[in-house]
Formats: structure tokens, C-alpha cells, sequence
């Protein structure tokens, strides 16, 4: 696969680098995994036998290098398929497929593993291209079939072997699908053997792709392949608004990326108290109407008020403690008097500071009237004033 499509920048010619002329960081294949071991160099009677090959949308396999390849990661190989051959890259090699293999409970013993036939040749390639070139159009005319028979599936996808002799074509529907018929129908349209393959909704918008509520590439077509059941407990623990219009992806079901912070939800959420009934103070009983969970903050309301007031959790459970003994507080302005929170804080701060300097600013204006009121009578002294008439002094003779 070429390099054309990478947008990560960091293509190199040099094979070791992992893409056949590739991409360092893998980013040029769909589901593709960073190889950090591939600078180490191991014997090569201890090197990992077992290769990951990739083949369309992402969908990955294990195969034996019994012959002893020089593989590289992007390498295009031909392998072992049923009652044929089928053509695939080289995604993974070496001791992380190890460790693939232990993360999807595959033993290296298992006899179902197959093996690699050879490295790809030009003429493989361009008859796997022409085998590909054959995919949307036998796509197209299966869903008029389809729609023919009336059956309630939808297909997403087909993709045909490298030896052109079979075609396994990807559907999803609600229910269970009886297509003894539609795959005779096929089988004869297509001159080929037909495997009719069930899948989820969320492994359908993989296939597809597109563009998230996010801005990003779909995590279920990128890098997420293990599915794990969302609910609705995920947005609760988030306080987010339970919109299915918000909360659905392009699958229709709840979003993946729903679970990716669940667990630091969860966690921050042990030190808040249940609040099973609501506060009672003297001005009435206040219910909790909001939690801000990485401020610890509670915001409690009155029943005929529409103001929120908010407390701190220690402050929370002082009342439920206070409410348990039977001791009631006057109000929740009261209550409020125990919590000092930072915009508070702020506030006092910024007050304190205006005062202190309104009070230098008086005290400097009385310096300066004091000053004026000394320095008056002596500049009446230096200028007489000018209307008091001077008269000469008398001759007395």
C-alpha cells in the first residue's frame, strides 16, 4: 500500500522503517499499530514465527512465516485461504504479535493458524487490483437482488478473494436472515462461491468511516477494535443530558468514546455522599440539584426557589449529620457561611485590596489640605494686598 495517503508526514524510503517504502509511523494503513520493537535486533532462531497481516477495513489474521521471509511491516504477501489463496500487508511482526496473540486468547500451537505462501510479485498485485475493481459493482447489484427478495438486511461491503474465486459479502439486519436462496442467486450472477457474513452495527460504521461529532476520524474505523457494551449508567455518572440525539453515533448506538472516562468518573464520584432525601433546614427543605464532580461542589435549591446555592462536601455531610440527630440549621445562607470556596476567596481579596487603597488615597488628600492650609499665611505676608491703598508719611512740622 502506497504512501500517498499518509498525513502524518513521516514517510522514509528506508524498508526497516516499516511501510515498504513507508510510513515510520504506521499512519498510512487503516488500523495499523507502531512497531517499537523494530529496531531490535534479535537471532534469527529466536525470532517470532507468527506474522499479523491486514487485509480490507482493518480485519487482521495470524499467519505462520514458515518459510523464513524477510518481512517488513507493509510488505504485501500472498497467503493461505480456504480452497484458495488471498492477498494481504504485513501489519505486525516479531514479539508484539506475542503479545496480540496472548491479548486475543490465541495459542501458538493452534493448528487453525495458516501459513504464508510468498512474498507478493507485480503480477499478484495487479490481479488482486483487478479482483478489487470488482467489489462496488458486485455490491451495487447485490442490494437490487436483495431488495428484489425483499429481505430485511442491508449490506455494507463485499470484498473478493485474490484468486477471484470466492466473495465474502458484509450485512447487518435486526433479526435473523434466511438466505438459502439469495446465496444460490448470487453464486450464479457472480460465477463465484459466496460467503454471506453477519456484523454489528458499530463494525459496519468502521468499515464505512467518517467524520465525528468531534472533528476526528471515527475511533471504530482508525484504532478501536474491541467493542464493549455502552449504557446509558456512562452518562449518568458524567452528568451529561441523556438526548439520544447527542449521545448516538453514526451507528445509531450509544458512543464508544462514552466509556473512555467512565472509570475516572467513577472514582471521583466515591467521595460524594448519596443524598437519598433532601436537606431540611428551618427555611424549608433544599434538594440536590446539580454535581460538579472535579470541583466537589453540590448545588442544593429550595423547592419554590430558583436559585441554586452551592456546598462543599465536607459541608454536605456536616448537615446530613446534623439533620440525623434531629439538629436543624436556620437557613442555607447559614449553611453557606462554612464554605469558602476560591471565587470567594478571590472576591474578599480584590475587596480588601480596594479598601486598603481608597483609605491610602483619604489619607493622602487630608496630608495635602493640611499642607495648604500651613503654607496660606505666609504667602500673605510676601504679597501685601494690593487694594489696601499705601499713603506717604506725614511731614509733621
Amino acid at each position: 500500500m502506497g504512501c500517498s495517503s499518509c498525513s502524518s508526514g513521516g514517510c522514509s524510503t528506508d524498508k526497516s522503517s516499516g511501510c515498504g517504502g513507508g510510513c515510520k509511523t504506521g499512519g498510512c494503513n487503516k488500523m495499523n499499530s507502531f512497531d517499537w520493537l523494530s529496531n531490535m535486533d534479535l537471532p534469527v532462531d529466536q525470532k517470532f514465527r507468527i506474522v499479523e497481516v491486514r487485509f480490507k477495513n482493518g480485519n487482521k489474521g495470524f499467519f505462520r512465516n514458515t518459510q523464513h521471509f524477510d518481512l517488513y511491516t507493509g510488505d504485501a504477501v500472498v497467503v493461505e485461504a480456504q480452497n484458495g489463496y488471498h492477498l494481504g500487508h504485513v501489519s505486525l511482526q516479531g514479539e508484539l504479535v506475542r503479545l496480540q496473540m496472548l491479548k486475543k486468547n490465541v495459542i501458538e500451537e493452534n493448528e487453525n493458524i495458516l501459513n504464508i505462501l510468498r512474498i507478493a510479485s507485480e503480477k499478484d498485485i495487479e490481479k488482486f487490483k483487478e479482483t478489487q475493481a470488482r467489489n462496488l459493482p458486485t455490491m451495487f447489484r447485490a442490494r437490487q437482488i436483495i431488495g428484489e427478495q425483499s429481505l430485511p438486511m442491508k449490506l455494507s461491503d463485499v470484498e473478493f478473494q485474490a484468486d477471484n474465486t470466492k466473495a465474502t459479502f458484509y450485512y447487518s439486519a435486526e433479526n435473523r436472515i434466511d438466505f438459502r436462496e439469495l446465496i444460490k442467486i448470487l453464486a450464479s450472477e457472480f460465477k463465484i462461491r459466496v460467503e454471506m457474513r453477519q456484523i454489528s452495527l458499530r463494525e459496519e460504521a468502521g468499515r464505512l468511516g467518517g467524520i465525528g461529532v468531534c472533528g476526528r476520524e471515527l475511533c471504530c474505523s482508525t484504532w478501536l477494535t474491541d467493542f464493549k457494551s455502552v449504557t446509558t449508567t456512562a452518562a449518568r455518572y458524567q452528568n451529561l443530558s441523556l438526548n439520544p440525539a447527542k449521545l448516538s453515533g453514526q451507528c445509531g448506538r450509544l458512543k464508544c468514546c462514552l466509556n473512555y472516562e467512565l472509570d475516572t468518573y467513577i472514582e471521583a464520584v466515591k467521595d460524594f455522599p448519596n443524598i437519598e432525601k433532601p436537606l431540611k433546614t428551618k427555611q424549608g427543605n433544599v434538594s440536590l440539584k446539580k454535581t460538579d464532580i472535579f470541583k466537589k461542589i453540590m448545588w442544593f435549591g429550595y423547592e419554590n426557589d430558583s436559585n441554586w446555592h452551592p456546598l462543599t462536601i465536607e459541608r454536605v455531610k456536616e448537615i446530613m449529620e446534623l439533620n440525623e440527630k434531629g439538629i436543624i440549621p436556620e437557613t442555607l445562607a447559614q449553611i453557606e457561611t462554612g464554605q469558602v470556596s476560591a471565587e470567594a476567596k478571590k472576591a474578599k481579596e480584590i475587596a480588601t485590596e480596594k479598601g486598603a487603597i481608597q483609605a491610602l488615597d483619604k489619607k493622602l488628600k487630608n496630608r495635602e489640605k493640611k499642607n495648604l492650609k500651613t503654607e496660606k499665611p505666609k504667602t500673605s505676608k510676601n504679597h501685601p494686598n494690593k487694594n489696601n491703598k499705601q499713603h506717604p508719611p506725614r511731614n509733621n512740622k
